[in-house]
């Protein structure tokens, strides 16, 4: 299987991704006993449910610091120093010093969710793909309710993908009232693009959460978080009913890699031009949560 490659906005250049677990990923989804083995278990919720028990495990802190340096993580961002973690999932779920990611002031932009690597579509009646040309999923099934589907039909979707090695807590990227997280339950599939270029309706039958954000100015904003293989739970630290700023801190994953997914109505944004030019190459864009994503129209 090929690399993976992305685009760093702030190196401004092509980078080849450091995979946590490359080859078990590369295995589970690249031959034949690693598919029956993911069918069998490493789909089930059992199977993430007793790996996030091993994070949560005293014995799991031994992990931290070499995987801070085995995948070169800035400790000067944490809020709290490395030695202080209790066990691996505490450190998974780290907060940053408020510092470590300002949010763009500008009344007018709309921010990333959350840090990560970052697909667009512009226009959902007209998308050509997102990992692969052709290959889309279908809204509704994506959201489970035929009246809030049609309303983001022909609107603009951002995919976050979280590694493992990122900041795994996601943010508001627009101010708002936001009403209740919904639970939707399903397996719990890798969304590596290893495995969402095999079957991009991975998205779509993950156990995901989705919460409406009533704004000013843009409408309705859907916002959605998506487990995967691994991940413990999705985590809301939001109030429903309560207005947030944007950038305001909405959860947190526990251990794994996830995603996050953020809808817009019809003709409300317009994306940022390197945002869209790499996604029309079907490649990630890497930013961090609170850089401007997008202007409201």
């Amino acid at each position: 299987m090929e690399e993976i490659v992305y685009f760093d906005r702030y190196q401004n250049r092509e980078c080849i991704e450091k995979v946590y677990g490359d080859k078990a990923l590369r295995w589970t989804y690249g031959t034949t006993v690693g598919k029956l083995s993911l069918e069998l278990l490493v789909r089930k919720a059992v199977f993430s449910r007793w790996y996030g028990w091993r994070m949560d495990h005293p014995a799991s802190r031994a992990k931290v610091q070499p995987f801070i340096e085995k995948f070169e993580l800035d400790s000067s961002e944490f809020l709290d120093s490395p030695d202080s973690y209790q066990n691996f999932n505490e450190f998974f779920s780290r907060k940053l010093k408020p510092s470590a990611r300002p949010i763009d002031p500008n009344p007018d932009t709309i921010v990333f969710p959350a840090d990560g690597r970052h697909l667009c579509i512009s226009d959902l009646s007209k998308t050509s793909g997102l990992f692969v040309k052709g290959q889309m999923f279908d809204v509704h099934s994506l959201i489970q309710d035929r009246r809030i589907s049609e309303r983001y039909s022909s609107g603009s979707l951002l995919l976050s993908r979280l590694c493992p090695v990122d900041y795994h807590r996601f943010h508001f990227p627009v101010a708002g009232v936001p009403g209740p997280a919904r639970l939707i339950n399903g397996p719990l599939y890798s969304v590596n693009p290893v495995a969402l270029c095999q079957n991009i309706h991975i998205l779509t039958t993950n156990k995901r959460c989705v919460t409406e954000v009533e704004t000013e100015d843009l409408g309705k904003v859907l916002l959605i978080e998506v487990g995967a293989t691994c991940v413990g739970s999705i985590c809301q630290t939001f109030q429903p009913g309560q207005p947030v700023t944007k950038g305001a801190e909405k959860g947190y994953f526990r251990f794994g890699g996830s995603s996050t997914i953020t809808l817009f109505e019809q003709g409300r944004i317009r994306f940022d031009t390197d945002l869209v030019r790499n996604s029309l190459q079907h490649r990630e864009l890497y930013a961090r949560i609170g850089d401007h994503m997008a202007v409201r129209v």
